[in-house]
């Protein structure tokens, strides 16, 4: 099995099985269309039983769409969605996504000044607890609509898949099955992802009440700040590629691993700088606040 290059001229078993195990790599590998939502809707959800079902749910209809692409792959109709603009109209519109439901878990009202602002935490008595905007849960259909615009994303994933893994299929009604399958192999990943960030909230050794606050804080930033950063990707795709199309070649022959670009880059400023910073500081405060309470007991 080669999945750096698979080419023409497989069994349907290899085929298939070639599909999966792509998946897999693309749901383990650092993308820009899967981790930053999963991270944002697990670590919301502050439990390993709800992170898996964000992985599941988000994964599911991601899984959907690229079963319909793959189809479409086949029949030769797939031509407008390997277009270069296409991938930054889907930034464009992952971005939006990710806005709105990072709006949605402040309720429509961000106060960021409320936990930023050093003349707020100067004027707060130490023994106030921490301020945070009114909180809500995420609903799952957000992650399915995440998962489903996310799968419009075109890499070197999809070239594999929608170029040679589709159009060798014996027949159009079977021609949605690697798509299908490499989308089960992303499933499996990020329902791993998913529940290993739900992980991290219930070891934070805070209340339930401080979990999900720092959570919901946590999950709401890095939704709002992902979707901006986002969409910045997506008008510097359409306006000025130059900017965001460079790339660093590694030795890793792994794809999302060998060419590291602005993409790997978007990864890590959101997931690792937005969204572990905002967990790292949110929960040192909630730990200040009750190291506080309990010293004036």
């Amino acid at each position: 099995m080669d999945l750096w290059s698979p080419q023409a001229g497989m069994s349907l078993v290899m085929i298939l099985l070639t599909a999966y195990m792509l998946g897999v790599v693309h749901g383990i590998t650092p993308d820009e269309h899967t981790w930053p939502i999963t991270f944002s809707y697990a670590i919301g959800s502050y439990s390993v039983r709800k992170g898996m079902k964000v992985g599941l749910i988000f994964s599911a209809a991601f899984t959907l769409q690229r079963a319909l692409m793959s189809e479409l792959a086949y029949l030769a109709l797939d031509g407008i969605f390997r277009l270069p603009s296409i991938e930054y109209i889907v930034y464009l519109a992952v971005g939006v996504a990710m806005i709105f439901g990072g709006l949605y878990i402040f309720r429509l009202k961000t106060s960021f000044h409320l936990h930023w602002h050093p003349l707020a935490r100067r004027r707060r008595n130490r023994l106030d607890p921490p301020q945070a905007p009114p909180l809500q849960g995420i609903p799952l259909r957000m992650a399915a609509l995440h998962g489903f615009i996310a799968g419009f994303g075109f890499g070197s994933f999809a070239l594999i898949l929608y170029t040679v893994l589709a159009p060798a299929m014996p027949s159009p009604y079977l021609a949605w099955l690697p798509g299908f399958l490499f989308g089960l192999g992303t499933m499996t990943m990020q329902v791993l992802l998913g529940a290993a960030f739900g992980w991290i909230t219930r070891h934070l050794h805070l209340s339930q009440e401080d979990v999900a606050r720092v959570t919901g804080i946590t999950a709401g930033r890095t939704l709002l700040g992902g979707g901006l950063l986002f969409m910045l990707m997506g008008i510097l795709g359409l306006t000025a590629p130059a900017l965001v199309e460079w790339q660093v070649t590694t030795p890793i022959h792994v794809h999302n691993l060998h060419h590291l670009g602005a993409a790997f880059l978007l990864v890590v400023v959101v997931v690792m700088g937005i969204g572990l910073g905002s967990l790292f500081w949110e929960t040192r405060r909630a730990s200040a606040w009750e190291r506080a309470r309990s010293g004036a007991r």
